[in-house]
């Protein structure tokens, strides 16, 4: 019974799903892989930004540049305005993407066509956000936010890295 549930959920055996997971070669895989990469890069860079909006930590360290002012950006009215800390909201979607990623065997754009098209329209949005929030640092704020960057750099990755499976999945559905 323990199996069949299994089956059902994620379309392949345990067993099955560690191997291919863990010892997998094939390009999804190894984009899926770079997506949790880059998701824990992004999580690591939105982390030190809760900690500032939280009250946790009182500074962020920036580059010896005039340019450059974490504290200002993060502080601002803009990454508050949707009534929580928008590093908070940007962490807690990272980590989103590591389940995602991490779901199904190596073949699941033809198994489960759903969870690539998920994964791309949830990158999609992230995409487009950061670039709205890379748009906002200079323009708004006159400064740049190296944590900031970092994230939006690793949210642009993560939506390339999802369209080619994505692609493949649209093919499947049609195919049906």
């Amino acid at each position: 019974m323990k199996e069949e549930l299994t089956r059902t959920i994620a379309g392949i055996g345990p067993h099955q799903l560690r191997n291919e997971l863990q010892q997998g070669e094939t390009r999804g895989l190894k984009r899926r892989r770079a997506i949790i990469g880059l998701s824990l890069l992004g999580m690591g860079a939105m982390s030190a930004v809760s900690l500032l909006q939280t009250g946790i930590v009182k500074h962020l360290p920036d580059p010896p540049l005039k340019s450059f002012d974490s504290d200002k950006v993060n502080s601002s009215d803009t990454a508050y305005m949707l009534g929580v800390p928008d590093g908070t909201l940007s962490l807690a979607s990272l980590a989103a993407n590591i389940p995602i990623a991490a779901f199904g065997g190596a073949d699941r754009a033809s198994q489960q066509p759903l969870i690539p098209l998920i994964a791309a329209g949830k990158a999609a949005v992230e995409a487009a956000i950061a670039g709205w929030y890379f748009y906002q640092m200079p323009a708004k704020e006159k400064r740049w936010c190296g944590y900031c960057i970092t994230g939006a750099l690793a949210n642009l990755g993560i939506f390339a890295l999802t369209l080619p499976e994505a692609r493949q999945a649209l093919s499947t559905l049609r195919d049906e």
